[in-house]
Formats: C-alpha cells, sequence, structure tokens
C-alpha cells in the first residue's frame, strides 16, 4: 500500500515538472514571439528613418524631412485603399469647407474603380448631371492632367473651384467609340434630396437623390401627403449615398425588428450593430426599391437591408459596391488622417465592399417601344369620333396647351424608362395580391 502511494506521488511530481516545463516552454515561446514582432518593427521604423535621412541628403533636389514625410504618409495611406488619406494643411482646409462652407462644384461623386477615377454618380439637378455626365463614366483628364495614380481627394480638389468657372472633364463610357471632352461650368451645389410624384391614383413615386439630413424628414412627408397609396417606388438609382444615420431611419420606416446594419472593424468599439424599431413602422404597404452602378454606400444599406429583410423588392442593375467606414482624425491642428476602420454588414451578414447589392430582378436602363396603333373606332364612338376628326381638318377648334404637372408620372415617361416602368408593373402585382 505504501509502495502503491509512493509511486503514485512520484507519478503526480513528475506530472507537475512536465506541467511546469511546457508552460515554461510556452511563456518563452510568447515570449520570443513578442521579440521577434518588437525588432522587426524596429528595424523597419529605423530602415524608414535611414531611407529619409538618404533622401534627403542624396536626392537631386533640395526637399526637407517634412515633405519627405508627408509624401511618404500620402503613399501609405493611398495603398492602404482608395477611401484612405492623408491630409496636410490645405486639404484639411478644403475638406471643412467642403463640409460647413459653400463651394462651387460640378456636382458628382467620384470613387475609385478597378484602379480608375470613376463617376458614380452625377446629384440630380448639378452643372455634371446637365452637362451629360453619367455614372460609370471613367475620367481620363481633368483639364490637362491625367488621372493615373492621383488620389480621389487630389481630383476632388481639382474639380472643385469658384462658381461660374469652367472645367473640362475626359471621360471614357462604355459604348462610345472614343474619349468624350465634356466641359462644365461650376457653381454652387444646392440638392433637393427628396422629389415625391404620383404614378395613376394608387402609386407613389419617391425619388431619393442623397442622404442628406432632411431624407428621413422628406419621405415621412411625401407618405404623409399621399394618404390614398397603395404602394410606394423608392428611387434610390444614381444615389451615391451620404449620412449612416438617415440610412438606418429609412429603412426603420419600413422594418419594426431585427438588424439594419452593422459595423465590424479591428477596434471592438468599432463593432455595432444598428437594429429597428417598431415605431411609426409601415409593414403593409408594398415597396419597390430602383437602383443601379450609381447607387452606392447609404443607398445600398436601404436597398440590401430592405431585401435582407424581404421588405421590398429590388429592381435594376447591381450597385457601387462601397462599403466601408472611414473617420476623419485630427494629428495636428492644420492636418488629419482619414481612415478605413470597419465594413459595413448588411443583416444576412453579407458584405457591401467591393460587392454591391444584386438586384432581385435584373433591367437594363432604356426605353421600351410601343407599336403604332392603327384607328380604332367603336360604334359608340362612331358620330363622336367623326365631328373630331373634322375639327381637326377645318380647324374650328383648338387645344389649349396644357402645363406639365411635375408632380405626376405620365404613361409616356414610364414608357421611356424600362426600370421603372418595370418597378410599377411589379408593384401592381403585390398591391393585387395584397388585397
Amino acid at each position: 500500500m505504501i509502495i502503491k502511494n509512493k509511486k503514485a506521488m512520484l507519478l503526480g511530481f513528475i506530472s507537475s515538472i512536465t506541467a511546469v516545463v511546457i508552460l515554461t516552454t510556452s511563456l518563452q515561446a510568447d515570449n520570443a514571439d513578442r521579440q521577434d514582432v518588437q525588432s522587426s518593427k524596429l528595424e523597419s521604423y529605423l530602415k524608414f528613418t535611414k531611407i529619409v535621412q538618404l533622401v534627403e541628403e542624396q536626392y537631386v533636389d533640395d526637399i526637407n524631412a517634412s515633405d519627405i514625410i508627408n509624401n511618404a504618409l500620402k503613399g501609405m495611406l493611398s495603398n492602404l485603399d482608395a477611401h484612405s488619406s492623408f491630409m496636410d494643411a490645405k486639404e484639411t482646409k478644403e475638406l471643412q469647407v467642403q463640409t460647413h462652407g459653400e463651394f462651387g462644384g460640378l456636382g458628382i461623386t467620384v470613387g475609385m474603380k478597378d484602379g480608375a477615377l470613376t463617376v458614380i454618380a452625377p446629384l440630380e439637378g448639378t452643372p455634371a448631371d446637365e452637362a451629360g455626365i453619367k455614372s460609370g463614366d471613367i475620367i481620363l483628364k481633368i483639364n490637362e492632367q491625367a488621372t493615373m495614380g492621383m488620389t480621389i481627394d487630389k481630383a476632388v480638389s481639382i474639380m472643385r473651384g469658384k462658381p461660374k468657372t469652367a472645367i473640362e472633364l475626359t471621360v471614357v463610357r462604355k459604348g462610345e467609340m472614343k474619349p468624350l471632352k465634356i466641359e462644365i461650368i461650376r457653381d454652387i451645389i444646392e440638392i433637393q434630396s427628396v422629389y415625391s410624384k404620383k404614378i395613376g391614383e394608387d402609386i407613389l413615386y419617391m425619388r431619393v437623390t442623397s442622404f442628406d439630413q432632411k431624407v428621413v424628414q422628406g419621405l415621412q412627408k411625401g407618405i404623409s401627403d399621399n394618404p390614398k397609396k397603395k404602394g410606394i417606388v423608392l428611387d434610390l438609382r444614381n444615389n451615391p449615398g451620404g449620412l449612416l444615420n438617415q440610412a438606418i431611419g429609412v429603412v426603420d420606416m419600413f422594418v419594426k425588428e431585427g438588424a439594419i446594419v452593422s459595423q465590424k472593424g479591428k477596434i471592438p468599439e468599432e463593432n455595432l450593430v444598428y437594429n429597428a424599431s417598431e415605431a411609426n413602422t409601415d409593414m403593409q404597404t408594398p415597396l419597390v426599391i430602383l437602383v443601379n452602378g450609381g447607387s452606392a454606400s447609404a443607398s445600398e444599406i436601404v436597398s440590401g437591408a430592405l431585401q435582407d429583410h424581404k421588405r421590398a423588392i429590388v429592381v435594376g442593375n447591381k450597385t457601387f459596391g462601397k462599403g466601408s467606414v472611414q473617420v476623419v482624425m485630427p494629428i495636428s491642428q492644420t492636418e488629419a488622417l482619414r481612415l478605413t476602420i470597419a465594413r459595413y454588414y448588411l443583416p444576412s451578414g453579407r458584405t457591401i465592399q467591393a460587392v454591391g447589392v444584386t438586384p432581385d430582378i435584373e433591367v437594363s436602363f432604356g426605353e421600351i417601344k410601343k407599336a403604332e396603333e392603327g384607328i380604332s373606332i367603336k360604334e359608340k364612338d362612331l358620330q363622336k369620333h367623326l365631328e373630331s376628326e373634322l375639327e381637326k381638318v377645318d380647324g374650328k377648334k383648338e387645344k389649349k396647351d396644357e402645363k406639365e404637372d411635375k408632380t405626376i408620372i405620365t404613361e409616356e415617361q414610364l414608357y421611356k424608362d424600362a426600370q421603372l416602368k418595370s418597378a410599377v408593373d411589379i408593384l401592381k402585382a403585390l398591391m393585387i395580391t395584397k388585397q
């Protein structure tokens, strides 16, 4: 019995020593890994300092360390992604003007797609829109300056300028044999973000051009002003996005529970989930959303979230695919860092970034051709019809020109927009099913 106990004690002692050795080895390995990381980091910093010193001392032109480091920071941030950037004093001031003040601009939102400066969307009613700039146009030159290798911030700063001054964009457009040169006159950009119109007696058409701070308010007003509506078409085509809280608010108008959108980043504090609330939610009215390649960011959150919740049918073309979160962090009194810190995810867990939202029903933009109708006379219309034809010949009665009602979308206008016509047809089917 004593011998057995001694054996047990010996085995326990050996096990303890083994555990201590394993733990010690593990700690040593962790410490070694940390030391390797710290050593590698130190070597990288020393390499950077050495290169800055060599450039400052031996580069053919005079250049100071501050300029070298600023250029290095710009290169480093631009290589992370298209939306991260280091902003020097001039660029930081321009951002403040863009955010808070008046400026002359073109009214386009641009992004990087496959390394090319691409028009996400022209804003409705702006100089770019009126000059004929289209979503998907690739900007080759701004005046005579090539955009290859140019950052988005740099391009935007060149396009912005004094109102009533001219600028020329050279663009490549799908379907065109050669680049197009388009002259645009800069102007103060004033945007109406929400337009409401009627289609027939019971369909409400609402177009959102960008997600500014009054979008939810504008949509709520459009809905309350049309109590007889039985269906809604929400047009987000060529909408480049905007404020996240407005996108969340729009989805919350039509969804009463569950996630609307989430964001995930490296820092735990940036991992957020935005949920719907039940208050003032319309779960009954059939809803169709229109999107295209110019629908980005907030537009993709709205269309993708409502698609995931099975609350809306999405019609049109695949969206742009901008689903990242940027913050501006001051690093001095005059300089700032714009950094991508997270990505957006839709309720189903899918990402928007570089993927976009695929419509439930894909429809290309274009005009629907109608066959010419022949003369069709019914018995009851014969006399009246002949009288009207005689009046046309004799000129006895002249019809007064009727002013176009901009609050109504006519059948003729519908046939000029195949995507909208498809959306309306789908909505009518949903309305019949609901009845």
